[in-house]
């Protein structure tokens, strides 16, 4: 009985043993598992024994003679087998055991490690070619080529504990800035979460550099994504939303957690903080409020329940805090998200910002030729609404002969509208030339908050029928709806004959190593700003310097202008019609616009000829007349141009962005055959036409001309030229 127990035992000692020594990799003898520090351990079953990745690659006689998918990671089977042989006869330096795997690359040495044992002996693999492996005498060492005066970090960059800045095998630095140190542990952690894609200095975001040295000095880089892409559902709590009334007392019958999916026990969220919710009725809310904000947004934000706070103390505003003071039903539309438009006509999508004219008109007052000042002052009311038609009252306090023919409301609205164009063009907010326009940097504007309130100007210009902004450089759209996408900016989308301008130029022209320190030298402080004041070891690095120093003066620098600028686009929703369709609003931005052609002109206007066909049958020619007209005119073979007829028909020098409203026609003005006659069909049309002969007509508001029904080519030509130069020298727009 006996004998069978002790049988038994030993049976289970030996299991025990064998599942020890398969769980053991076979070539370092070292049981962790230490993805960071091994690699990816790997267990074959059928083979029984394991093996790290590490010690695979850092072997000296073993290679990956397989497809990625056989044996481990392309290393056979076999031919590990044949290194664990190999290794067997092999003592280690460090403990004196046999299956030392990994050896020193210079020949002259005959060191021999256990990879574990290597890291304690200050070995460095390079993880790159052949993976070799150095001795701590043979190994790559980093050197300090800094000024004097350069100040040592005393902590790591990524862990943030203290450092002794001695370069030695366990603290490394960043090649470029020379300012990140870090514990090698601590970049190897790092190197192994964030993968090649991802992995950079922590200080000053060199990639290509900092990446060749840390392999270099015997860092692991995985070839793949970050870590934290590769997790699943690693952001499904982004996709949750808030769906529980919080108000004091609920009336809903069926709970708190219920949620209709419209009327009065919908859940609507706080448009602040989207963390609070209620029923409508729970708050005494009306049917159709979709804007709602919580006791605690509004007490936050001084009862404004501004979404968006201005940056510095100043006056707290944005489009929600005028929204939630306005006495009207709330314009929804300041932040809606706006479906796609399928159309390649940036016209059609403005007008679909506004479909309907608001009952209720916004007044402006205009003294003299100040645009800016009265659009500032419209868009700065608490009860500011951009869906308002605009009403603009130009006070003439100097008697100007101009501002006294802009009697009607219409023209005074679009002489506004340009004025107000060519002011923010001209404004401190932007630099450069005049029709390739950067942000500039205004220390007073970013306090008035004037970024914000000029996005919002351009936006209801662009939607209220003012013309194209056309000034915007191709830097400034990109970097305000980066497009082209992933496009990176250059020394030539720099504003030129600025001081930044030119020391960036004086760096891209260094022609040697000596010039180009002698120039980063006298630059130092803008250097120093950009976080680029970084030793160089070769004119190769020139190129990357440059590129770091556009990149900062352009984008970084500029954050705040940019951020609040896009947040006053959002105004009516042309933001996010911008960003849906970047190609087709990039010449409303950044192209000047295109000289009116003949072609373009016709195509504008409706022809609405009379169902009387003895009317029809002499207006039929008179359209042959208007279309050789136009040609003429395209030409330069009539006194007038085809700018004088738009303005004669429609009252602006240029085609609105969002095009006409109502869109223009042409109709035809018979003679009649007694004054009686005329009288009548006036009366019965509801037209009053102020001049007697048979000259053409036109109204601004409704966009519609009348065409002087004649016999001949020569009549219809010279009554045209003598009523639009008459009207256009009367009533001049173009100032």
């Amino acid at each position: 009985m006996s004998d069978t127990i002790m049988k038994k035992k030993s049976r289970r000692y030996r299991d025990d043993a064998s599942s020890i020594q398969e769980d053991c990799c076979a070539l370092c003898r070292c049981s962790d598992d230490d993805p960071v520090t091994f690699g990816e351990k790997v267990k074959l079953k059928e083979h029984k024994f394991s093996v790290h990745y590490f010690c695979l690659l850092t072997s000296s006689g073993v290679y990956q003679r397989g497809e990625e998918n056989e044996g481990v990671f392309g290393f056979l089977v076999d031919d590990i087998k044949q290194e664990i042989r190999r290794a067997a006869r092999l003592t280690c330096f460090c403990c004196k055991k046999k299956g030392a795997c990994v050896g020193c690359n210079v020949r002259s040495c005959r060191r021999m490690v256990h990879f574990p044992c290597g890291r304690k002996q200050m070995f460095i693999t390079q993880f790159t070619d052949i993976f070799p492996s150095y001795c701590q005498d043979h190994s790559p060492t980093q050197t300090l080529s800094i000024d004097s005066d350069f100040s040592l970090p005393q902590s790591c960059s990524i862990c943030l504990d203290s450092i002794d800045p001695v370069l030695s095998y366990s603290v490394l630095k960043c090649p470029s800035c020379h300012g990140s140190w870090f514990h090698r542990d601590c970049v190897q952690h790092q190197a192994h979460s964030a993968g090649l894609f991802f992995f950079r200095c922590t200080l000053c975001n060199n990639k290509e550099n900092f990446q060749e040295e840390m392999v270099r000095m015997g860092i692991y880089i995985p070839e793949r994504d970050a870590s934290w892409e590769l997790e699943a559902n690693a952001y499904s709590e982004l996709l949750e939303v808030h769906n529980r009334c919080d108000a004091v007392t609920c009336l809903c019958d069926d709970g708190r957690t219920y949620s209709a999916k419209k009327g009065w026990f919908e859940v609507i969220r706080c448009c602040l903080c989207g963390s609070t919710g209620t029923h409508r009725k729970c708050s005494g809310l009306k049917l159709d409020t979709r804007d709602w904000a919580c006791t605690d947004c509004i007490n936050a934000t001084d009862g404004k329940a501004s979404l968006v706070a201005s940056p510095q103390g100043g006056q707290r505003r944005s489009l929600l805090s005028k929204r939630h003071l306005s006495p009207m039903p709330s314009p929804l539309s300041f932040k809606r998200m706006c479906t796609p438009v399928r159309s390649e006509s940036p016209a059609e999508i403005l007008q679909s910002l506004l479909p309907c004219r608001y009952p209720v008109s916004a007044q402006v007052e205009m003294h003299g030729d100040q645009a800016l000042l009265a659009g500032l002052d419209l868009v700065r009311r608490a009860d500011f609404d951009p869906k308002r038609s605009l009403s603009v009252r130009i006070i003439d306090e100097q008697h100007t002969a101009l501002l006294r023919t802009l009697c009607d409301a219409d023209t005074a609205r679009k002489y506004f509208l340009k004025r107000l164009m060519q002011q923010i063009q001209n404004s401190v907010v932007f630099e450069g030339p005049s029709e390739s326009k950067n942000l500039a940097l205004n220390s007073q504007a970013l306090r008035e908050d004037l970024y914000f309130d000029i996005g919002s100007l351009l936006a209801l210009c662009l939607v209220h029928g003012g013309p194209p902004i056309g000034f915007f450089s191709r830097a400034l759209y990109q970097c305000l709806f980066n497009y082209p996408a992933n496009c990176p900016l250059t020394l030539s989308h720099m504003t030129p004959e600025t001081h930044l301008t030119g020391q960036v130029s004086r760096i891209a022209a260094a022609e040697s190593l000596n010039e180009l320190k002698k120039v980063m030298k006298a630059s130092w402080e803008y250097l120093e700003m950009a976080g680029c004041n970084r030793q160089v070891t070769s004119l190769k690095e020139r190129e990357a310097l440059v590129e770091d120093l556009v990149s900062f003066t352009m984008i970084t620098r500029m954050q705040l202008p940019l951020q609040r600028l896009r947040e006053g686009l959002r105004t009516l929703g042309v933001f996010e019609q911008v960003q849906l369709f970047p190609s087709v609003f990039c010449g409303v931005f950044c192209e000047a616009t295109e000289p009116l052609t003949a072609e373009t002109l016709g195509r504008l206007f409706t022809i609405n000829f009379s169902e009387q066909e003895e009317k029809l049958n002499k207006e039929t020619p008179v359209v042959t007349f208007w279309r050789h007209l136009l040609l003429e005119c395209e030409v330069g073979k009539s006194s007038i141009s085809l700018q004088d007829i738009l303005r004669f028909a429609a009252g602006v020098d240029e085609l609105p962005a969002a095009g006409l409203f109502p869109p223009p026609s042409i109709s035809f003005l018979h003679y009649p055959t007694s004054a009686h006659l005329r009288l009548e069909e006036q009366k019965k049309e509801n037209v009053e036409w102020l001049d007697e002969g048979l000259f053409p007509q036109s109204k601004a508001v409704s966009h519609n001309l009348l065409l002087p029904v004649t016999s001949t080519y020569k009549a219809f030509k010279s009554s045209m030229e003598h009523a639009i130069s008459h009207r256009v020298h009367l009533f001049p727009l173009n100032t």
